[in-house]
């Protein structure tokens, strides 16, 4: 608190003015620290992007899901199933539709190779839309 002192008299008298000198230097500070970090935060590599207008895909109200696990096993849903029934197995979960989105599921332990090989049977069983899963925000690793 700030406080005067008066030529007469010995009581002080209260001065009830805020001193905005330090908020001020203060406020000039905070501006030049992010007039110099906002440039750094942006990428400085130049892409010319091109424009979609594709709508987004609604999404199924019950997925298929297959899984290849790291012992290169076949599941769908929750049931394994074995690699020489494969078409029969899928058509029965679809109900024939060759339509279905399969989302495809694999172990990060499982080679590429193996992934293909799925991906094949299920080109061979007339399945061609397929997608991969993966978790959201992963960090990759080292």
């Amino acid at each position: 608190m700030a406080s005067k002192i008066k030529d007469s008299g010995d009581d002080l008298e209260e001065n009830s003015e805020i001193n905005v000198t330090p908020f001020i230097d203060v406020m000039l500070v905070l501006l030049i620290i992010f007039m110099v970090a906002a440039p750094l935060a942006t990428v400085d590599i130049n892409v010319d992007l091109p424009s979609s207008v594709a709508q987004p895909t609604p999404r199924e109200d019950k997925p298929v899901f297959m899984t290849l696990k790291k012992d290169l096993t076949v599941s769908i849903g929750n049931g394994e199933i074995a690699r020489n029934s494969f078409g029969p197995e899928l058509d029965a979960v679809t109900d024939g539709n060759k339509q279905t989105r399969v989302l495809l599921r694999a172990d990060k332990a499982v080679d590429y190779g193996s992934v293909m090989d799925v991906m094949n049977l299920l080109r061979a069983a007339g399945y061609a839309k397929i997608a991969l899963v993966g978790l959201e925000g992963a960090a990759p690793a080292q």
